[in-house]
């Protein structure tokens, strides 16, 4: 888990450089800085949600280094798949994917970013609709994936409005996009390692008395 907490703060500090240089997007030649930088916050972001996702789902069925292995394993296929059409994308096809222009809609953008919000919707979908799912019993996993799925269904929507030419769906897009950076980190260390490092607590606390109790530092209280 302390791996999942460093990827945690570098993905944060990409997120705080992503928030502090949005210049860079409308100033001449930062365009492919902000492009690449752009690329790897949000590959970034998407790995802690893939991870989180994939650990939570395997449940007991693992042990804590058997589920953290396969939990890196399945999220690196995920995401490297992601990072690498995208790459095609903006450096094969020279298709700006994170300059948001709303007078010069690329038809090729929009509908990449139409497939790969359908695809995120509808994993959030099938895990938040399993009416019978154990997942129920922990609320903040809960409601993140039913945040998640909400943001992903509206940014969805909005793709398909921009990519044909409507103006609201390019400021809906941007809104969402400001959401998604600023609500999505914050929400995955509390449904998560909040807890993790609660019981963490907990359970040195545990042994801390169990040792003090060996070693009979409470026998004098009951004299």
């Amino acid at each position: 888990m302390i791996s999942y907490y460093g990827c945690l703060w570098l993905v944060s500090l990409l997120n705080l450089v992503w928030c502090f240089v949005q210049a860079w997007e409308c100033t001449l030649g930062k365009e492919m800085a902000w492009n690449i930088l752009s690329l790897f916050t949000t590959s970034g972001m998407l790995f802690l949600e893939v991870s989180l996702l994939a650990f939570l789902l395997q449940g007991n069925h693992a042990s804590g280094l058997q589920a953290l292995t396969w939990t890196f394993v399945i999220s690196g296929l995920f995401v490297g798949l992601d990072l690498l059409l995208k790459a095609i994308y903006l450096f094969g096809f020279g298709v700006p994917l994170f300059i948001d222009n709303s007078e010069h809609p690329r038809q090729i953008k929009w509908g990449l970013w139409v497939v790969h919000r359908l695809v995120l919707t509808a994993i959030y979908g099938s895990i938040l609709f399993m009416y019978h799912s154990k997942w129920r019993e922990r609320p903040a996993f809960y409601k993140f994936v039913a945040f998640m799925f909400i943001l992903n269904a509206l940014e969805l929507f909005a793709c398909a409005l921009t990519g044909n030419g409507a103006s609201f769906g390019f400021w809906l897009y941007s809104a969402t996009i400001v959401c998604y950076h600023a609500f999505c980190l914050p929400l995955l260390y509390i449904t998560f390692l909040a807890d993790f490092f609660e019981e963490e607590d907990m359970r040195l606390e545990n042994v801390y008395y169990s040792e003090m109790k060996d070693a009979s530092f409470f026998d004098a209280d009951w004299e």
